[in-house]
């Protein structure tokens, strides 16, 4: 069966109680995306298909999300490409609604708070840009929650990538603290052969800039190694690193607790790393911003 293209909630809760009757089916999967569909979404939307009976993939340029109007139009529209993409891995919907139906009276005066988790590392960079993330996604969790397919309600999940750690951090503590009938799957970073984590911002880099952004999962490489193998993680001289290559500017790199994302100060300097973090950076390659992270587990 061809993937379907919704525009509307309505629609999008017909077709999916339609889908989820017609397959007999227990499960229903969201993936929630702003379009410019990568590799990386495919994995999302492959991990969602795999799992769930039924699988919905939303495309929404969020403009909560943006701090300025042109880095807004500025974002890349490929909605037939994205398409074929998803059609190829087995999706079941694409819901892309436009503005006026996500907002209908213009920009929400109620909105989610993220709260001290988001006022740090890229919450420090973009002000308010979780604030209007999660207000959307809160949003879209609602669009895409499965009706009722016979006696039970079906399982729901939605999946979200861990290259964006923090987004998937507060996702999960809203979910939580708001009691969202959800379960939220996390999906592990997909890297091309050399490396660097994909990104729909990759697009922006020159050559040579893409060449220098290799840094940053070098220096993360390094980091999970010292930690693996139970050394001072030494972040010093891994920032260094970073710095020495002209074209990156440096913006943050730390290691976190993964659900706090508090600092592990204590893992990070001359004692033995132990236990489970997260190795978080973010840099300015060019004019492009960029963020990655490894996990740490030892």
């Amino acid at each position: 069966m061809a993937i379907q293209l919704v525009t509307t909630a309505a629609r999008l809760r017909a077709e999916s109680a339609r889908l989820l009757k017609e397959k007999g089916g227990s499960s229903q999967g969201l993936v929630p995306t702003m379009g410019a569909l990568h590799e990386g979404h495919a994995e999302l939307a492959r991990t969602a298909v795999a799992q769930n009976d039924v699988v919905v993939v939303s495309i929404f340029v969020n403009p909560l999300q943006f701090g300025e109007a042109a880095d807004l139009e500025r974002y890349p529209r490929t909605l037939e490409a994205d398409l074929a993409l998803l059609d190829a891995v087995g999706v079941d919907l694409v819901f892309a609604p436009e503005v006026e139906e996500v907002y209908p009276g213009g920009q929400p005066t109620v909105r989610i708070s993220a709260g001290p988790m988001a006022a740090k590392w890229e919450g420090a960079s973009r002000p308010g840009h979780f604030d209007g993330a999660l207000t959307v996604v809160a949003k879209l969790l609602h669009y895409g929650m499965p009706g009722a397919a016979g006696a039970e309600l079906p399982t729901y999940r939605a999946y979200f990538g861990q290259k964006d750690a923090q987004q998937l951090a507060l996702v999960q503590r809203m979910v939580a603290d708001l009691n969202f009938p959800v379960e939220i799957v996390p999906v592990p970073i997909v890297r091309s052969a050399d490396g660097l984590a994909l990104s729909s911002r990759n697009r922006f880099l020159s050559a040579g800039e893409r060449e220098a952004a290799l840094v940053l999962s070098r220096a993360l490489r390094l980091i999970e190694e010292r930690a693996n193998a139970h050394q001072p993680l030494d972040l010093e001289s891994a920032q260094a690193l970073v710095e020495s290559q002209p074209l990156v500017e440096l913006d943050y790199f730390d290691v976190v607790d993964p659900r706090t994302l508090e600092p592990l100060a204590e893992n990070c300097r001359d004692t033995p790393f132990r236990g489970e973090g997260l190795a978080i950076i973010a840099a300015k390659v060019g004019p492009v911003r960029l963020i990655d992270n490894v996990p740490l587990d030892s």
